[in-house]
Order: C-alpha cells, then sequence, then structure tokens
C-alpha cells in the first residue's frame, strides 16, 4: 500500500476508535470554538492533568470572547501564572480584541481566519476549525506526528518545519469533513497521548490501526520518529535579591519584552554577586544573608538562581514594596521565582 491508501485506511478507523473510547474531558463537553480555543493554547507544552483545573477558572471568570478581551492585564496574568509560556496569554487577550474589531465577537471558521489571528498556528488552527466547526482541516504537532511517522515508517526528521507542513498537506487532502473531522483530529491527539506514546513501548495492541503500521511490522516502532538533535540549552547564572523592609518585600516587573515578559520579579540580575559586591550596592542593609540556590529549565536557557536576603532601614525607590501575602495573592511571579516566593 501508498503511503495516502495507508492514511485513508487508517483514518476511519482512528475516527471510529476515538468515538468508543474518548476521554471526558471537560472541553469536550461543551466544544465551542471559544472552549477548545482556550483549551488548546493551555495545552501546549503542557499536560492535560495540569491544565483542567486552570481551563475550569479561567472560564468561570472569562467566559467568553468579550470577557477576555477586557480582561486587567495582571489579572490575566494571575490567572494563568503556573502554566508557563506566559507569551500565550497575552495572545489570548491580544487575538480576542481582534475578534471583536474584525469578527465581530465570534471565531472565524476557516484555518486561513484563525491563521490571522494573535497567537494561532497551523496546529492551532486546525484544531479548532476541525474540532469545533467540524472542517476538513488536520492539526499536526508532536503527537500526531509520531502516529504517523510510525504508521508510514517514515525516516523524514520531524523537528523540521518542510515535514510539518508536508504531512499536513498529505493529511488535508484525504481529511473527511463533518463530526469525522473532528473525530480524527481528536482520535490522532488521544492515540499519541495515550496507545503510541512517545516514552517506552507503544501499547500496540490497542491501537486502531495496528494492522497498517508498517512500524510495527518492521518489529520495533521505538526507532520512529526520527528527530535531529535539540540544541543545547544556555545556561544563565543569576542573583536574586530578596530585598525587605519591615514586613514589606520589593518587587518591580519585568520588561514587556523577551523572557517572562511583564511578570513580577523580586530584584535580580546577570551573574554570582558576592556578598561583598552586594555590600556595595546596599551599604546602609541591616543583615545579608544567603537564601538558597534554585535552578530553572526554560525550553532554551537554563537559570541557575543565587538568593540573598536583604534587610534595608526604608524602602529603596524605584520598586513596588508589598507583604508577602499580597505579593501572593496579587502578583503573577513566575514559576521560575517560586522558590523564592516560599522563602518570603
Amino acid at each position: 500500500m501508498t503511503d495516502r491508501e495507508i492514511l485513508a485506511a487508517a483514518l476511519p478507523r482512528i475516527a471510529d476508535w476515538d468515538a468508543a473510547v474518548r476521554r471526558d474531558l471537560p472541553w469536550r463537553r461543551s466544544p465551542t470554538p471559544y472552549h477548545v480555543w482556550i483549551s488548546e493554547i493551555m495545552l501546549q507544552q503542557t499536560r492535560i492533568e495540569a491544565v483542567i483545573p486552570y481551563y475550569e477558572r479561567f472560564l468561570a471568570e472569562l467566559p467568553d470572547v468579550a470577557a477576555l478581551a477586557s480582561v486587567d492585564d495582571d489579572r490575566l496574568m494571575k490567572l494563568w501564572e503556573g502554566l508557563g509560556y506566559y507569551s500565550r496569554a497575552r495572545n489570548l487577550k491580544k487575538a480576542a480584541q481582534q475578534i471583536i474589531e474584525r469578527f465581530g465577537g465570534a471565531l472565524p471558521a476557516t484555518a486561513e481566519e484563525l491563521r490571522s489571528l494573535s497567537g494561532i498556528g497551523e496546529y492551532t488552527a486546525g484544531a479548532i476549525a476541525s474540532l469545533a466547526f467540524h472542517k476538513p482541516e488536520p492539526a499536526v504537532d508532536g503527537n500526531v506526528l509520531r502516529v504517523l511517522s510510525r504508521l508510514l515508517a517514515s525516516k523524514d526528521d520531524v523537528m523540521s518545519s518542510a515535514v510539518r507542513k508536508s504531512v499536513t498537506a498529505d493529511l488535508r487532502s484525504i481529511y473527511p469533513s463533518g463530526e469525522q473531522a473532528a473525530l480524527v483530529t481528536e482520535g490522532l491527539m488521544e492515540l499519541g497521548e495515550t496507545v503510541c506514546i512517545p516514552n517506552g513501548e507503544p501499547l500496540c495492541v490497542a491501537c486502531p490501526a495496528a494492522a497498517l503500521c508498517r512500524a510495527r511490522a518492521a518489529g520495533d516502532p521505538t526507532q520512529y520518529p526520527v528527530r535531529s538533535a535539540p540544541k543545547a540549552r544556555r545556561i544563565e547564572e543569576r542573583t536574586v535579591l530578596l530585598l525587605h523592609c519591615g514586613e514589606k518585600y520589593a518587587i518591580r516587573r519585568r520588561e514587556e519584552k523577551g523572557l517572562l515578559a511583564g511578570l513580577w520579579e523580586f530584584p535580580s540580575c546577570e551573574g554570582t554577586l558576592t556578598r561583598e559586591e552586594i555590600d556595595v550596592q546596599f551599604p546602609d542593609a541591616l543583615s545579608l544573608e544567603p537564601c538558597g540556590s534554585a535552578k530553572h529549565i526554560f525550553t532554551h536557557v537554563e537559570w541557575h538562581m543565587t538568593g540573598w536576603r536583604v534587610e534595608l532601614p526604608e524602602e529603596a525607590p524605584g520598586y513596588v514594596w508589598e507583604t508577602a501575602e499580597t505579593i501572593r495573592t496579587a502578583y503573577s511571579v513566575p514559576t521560575a521565582l517560586k522558590y523564592y516566593l516560599k522563602q518570603l
């Protein structure tokens, strides 16, 4: 069988399988365009189990496009706190405003129009179009690429954007429409998450397309997918300062561009400062104590942090000074700094 014939035979089986075994997830109970959009953005780089409480809290406070478009930035970041990749939240609000301005407050139904919105790329546009609008649009992410690579025993590098585009185009040419489109999209995702898993042996006995799978027939599906080696993460040494005066601590907002843009942080700087260097910065400090080291891994960079608690006789200018409880409840402090948040 050709690749196209295998795909054409596999998709209906995957749709039937999904209809029979689909998990009860909040966004599947009411797959409106808004609900699908919010869930798909949250699920990027994040486990389903972690997303569910965030999704439910988010919708309880921001139930529709209008509410999202008008939410205060700090409140939006607080709702998103802990999910990481905060640019996703900023793009959600920006896209909501675009939806109101250009589409009358309703998400557009075509993948092309969806891709014109901030934060919505090829995958998310395909997911919304097929899951919410039943359009014949595939949604190809890492899970789907793994399933298809094994099904076809493809040696193509799944890290290549050209390969992803080619797979998407091949799927689109045979994709069903109507409810079947939603079942195929959901089924491919589900296969990658629960059966054709990334770590360990895939559960081929539970796969609806096992009889068609070339990798299974060859005896070693774990050879697929083929990936080029990722680039090594850059390591950055940083010093974090817990400046406090009485019961209040100093925080500041990060710049609006770059890593963790717009979030609140404790004063910090690049490099590992010595006690003597901190003494020079704060000559009037009443006390200076180390408060531990921490590490946080981002996609392309790794922070190695050293912390110091600095007691000052008065509140230094240039910062916002708040109590520990207020910082925890009202300000969005990134997960990267949660170790130091616990030290307050």
